[in-house]
């Protein structure tokens, strides 16, 4: 019942934020958030996302071989930064270090995803790594954002099955979230990015904002290069997430100054 009525208060909010709001909107143009997920693993890919001139959101795996190198990187170049969690997913995929699993207790699961958040250089928002099994049980998904809600982070729901309660439970913990609208490269080929990302433009054209999810394929940023810098002359505007939920939100900050837990930069263990 609590959680019920926290969600209702929760979307009431969001519903007076979004007719107080509206004049302002109207004025905006139709505009998409870019997060490319998996970075950590690929340094030449990775290099040429952060040095993109628009402003991506580039997601982290924890303790890859070149997560820190590169989200360093990427900050200087301001890009916005998340941490890509792990999580157990219904095809049995490995997770690899950092990974959550429904076999966890609490307190290890909250050890874990802590660790991994202190793994990221600065580290403002989360989304799931896979997780079509994890995302749909609502205890772990209550450890998850019990201890997310502690920090300045928001959590975007990378909807990789329908039935996902994630972006539910975080925002019963009042915690800033949005969800996936788009993948954009799940077939390799700039035939289908072109195509996935003509539908983000079309979500955004249609509901004001569309969020789309990447990868650090070498199709997609090739794709990203030539593409991105054309979007102004389609009266198209690119954000980065924290950018695109001030848009609709009224503009208004996530967190107050003071509200949160800092996130302690840490070597962080694996396990």
């Amino acid at each position: 019942m609590r959680v019920v009525s926290t969600l209702l208060a929760v979307a009431f909010c969001f519903t007076a934020g979004t007719v107080s709001a509206e004049p302002a909107r109207k004025a905006l143009p139709p505009t998409i958030a870019i997060i490319i997920d998996d970075m950590g693993h690929s340094l030449v890919e990775g290099e040429r996302l952060a040095n993109l001139d628009q402003p991506l959101t580039l997601a982290f795996l924890p303790y890859r071989p070149h997560t820190d190198s590169l989200a360093r990187l990427a900050y200087k170049q301001h890009k916005e930064i998340m941490l890509h969690a792990p999580m157990a997913n219904t095809r049995n995929y490995g997770l690899g270090p950092g990974g959550l699993t429904p076999e966890m207790d609490e307190q290890s699961m909250v050890t874990t995803l802590r660790r991994a958040l202190q793994s990221i250089p600065h580290v403002q928002g989360v989304n799931n790594h896979m997780g079509s099994l994890l995302t749909q049980q609502l205890q772990p998904m209550d450890w998850v954002m019990k201890e997310l809600f502690r920090y300045p982070v928001y959590f975007i729901d990378s909807r990789t099955i329908a039935s996902s309660v994630a972006g539910d439970v975080a925002a019963a913990y009042r915690i800033p979230t949005m969800t996936r609208d788009v993948f954009l490269d799940h077939e390799q080929t700039e035939e289908f990015v072109d195509r996935q990302f003509k539908l983000l433009i079309k979500r955004a054209k249609e509901n004001g904002s569309a969020i789309g999810i990447g990868h650090p394929h070498k199709v997609t940023v090739d794709y990203l290069e030539k593409h991105l810098p054309k979007l102004d002359e389609q009266g198209i505007a690119i954000a980065t997430v924290s950018g695109l939920w001030a848009m609709r939100n009224g503009n208004r900050g996530m967190f107050a100054e003071g509200e949160k837990q800092a996130i302690r930069p840490a070597f962080a263990k694996k396990d």
